[in-house]
């Protein structure tokens, strides 16, 4: 692919990112700057969205890159990720269990009861979606009361440190596959390149920091009929997950901090009919940092249907490991995308010169032309 220098552009680079700057501190009421604070806890979501999409779990940074990025969350996640990428790895986590989660949220579609009992938690999945115009002229005052009536009004209860998982209870009773073993060294998609056919860990770890958007379109191609996939969630966990690492003296697990993490459990069409072994319930798996159910869902469909494809081959594209690997991610689709306003004069001129050569020798474009100029 050929490209040109252009000379004399600096001033007009310079004046972009000065112009760039000047949007991001235009005055509004007020004419402050975004506390990170305010980003960071009242666009939880949005911070979650990009810790995830980012693949680096500093909710603090991931409000600075919004900020300095004016919301635009690919953008925001490619700053995160660049910033990762000049970190020192000084450790390695043992695989981490989720089942110590500290929840926040818990809620499954499969059963009315379940061990432990269901748990709202924040959502807004039973609020209408109508815009809310008192807060537009929130007062101050008004907007601290939220929070003091919230902590006044919580009902007090002992809450255990975990709650049993629905799909242990399913494996108990024979109605799901025992659980896999867990890989010694999970793939590592940040040092390895992905040369298919990839392990499941590899398919997981590209989920867990693709884009919400590209994983929700693929799964929903699923479950409209593109696929065999029809999942109930078995349970959908929101909470906090303890980080174990090794002591430096006594090697001994050690809790240096947590993470807050999505989780989603599917529980797909049964399986094994048809070669006659007992019929089973298949499990698709998803989890991602922050709090992003619609990414969780999203990812444990494709999960599922990414092991049907590795297992009998790819009857649609959502089933297709290198398709839907190759396609998800956010920084890399956006990087592509972007690439497209870089200087093209060359190509898009030889593009140019072999129309017109094979136009001038075309005897039927010819007349036309002579008839057009007459």
């Amino acid at each position: 692919m050929g490209y040109v220098a252009i000379k004399g552009g600096g001033k007009a680079i310079a004046g972009a990112h000065t112009a760039v700057e000047s949007l991001r501190t235009a005055e509004g009421e007020g004419g402050s700057s975004l506390p990170l604070a305010s980003i960071e806890h009242q666009l939880r979501l949005l911070t979650s969205r990009v810790v995830s999409e980012g693949g680096l779990y500093h909710p603090r940074l991931a409000a600075l890159a919004i900020k300095q990025m004016q919301g635009d969350t690919l953008e925001a996640a490619f700053a995160l990720r660049a910033y990762r990428s000049t970190r020192p790895r000084l450790m390695e986590t043992p695989t981490q269990s989720t089942s110590g989660m500290r929840l926040i949220r818990r809620i499954s579609s499969a059963f009315k009861d379940i061990p432990g009992g269901q748990m709202l938690g924040p959502t807004m999945d039973y609020a209408l979606r109508l815009l809310r115009l008192d807060l537009a002229d929130e007062s101050p005052e008004t907007f601290r009361q939220v929070s003091r009536r919230f902590i006044k009004d919580a009902p007090d209860s002992d809450l255990p440190d975990s709650f049993p998982k629905v799909v242990d209870a399913l494996r108990e009773e024979g109605l799901l596959p025992p659980q896999p073993e867990r890989p010694d060294s999970p793939f590592d998609i940040t040092r390895e390149p992905l040369v298919f056919p990839v392990p499941r860990s590899a398919a997981l770890a590209t989920m867990a920091r693709a884009e919400t958007g590209s994983l929700l379109a693929l799964a929903y191609s699923n479950v409209r009929g593109y696929g065999n996939v029809h999942p109930t969630i078995a349970e959908l966990r929101v909470g906090y997950v303890p980080v174990m690492l090794p002591h430096p003296i006594t090697s001994e697990p050690t809790e240096a901090g947590e993470v807050l993490m999505t989780e989603c459990e599917v529980v797909a069409t049964q399986e094994g009919a048809e070669s006659g072994a007992p019929p089973l319930f298949s499990l698709g798996y998803g989890a991602c940092f922050g709090h992003n159910e619609v990414k969780a869902i999203a990812m444990a469909i494709l999960d599922r249907a990414l092991q049907k494809g590795m297992q009998d081959g790819a009857d649609c594209p959502s089933e297709d490991p290198e398709f839907v690997l190759l396609h998800v991610d956010g920084v890399d689709s956006m990087g592509f995308a972007n690439h497209y306003k870089m200087p093209h004069y060359v190509t898009f001129q030889s593009e140019v010169d072999r129309l017109r050569t094979t136009q001038e020798k075309d005897p039927a474009h010819t007349k036309a032309a002579q008839g057009a100029e007459s």
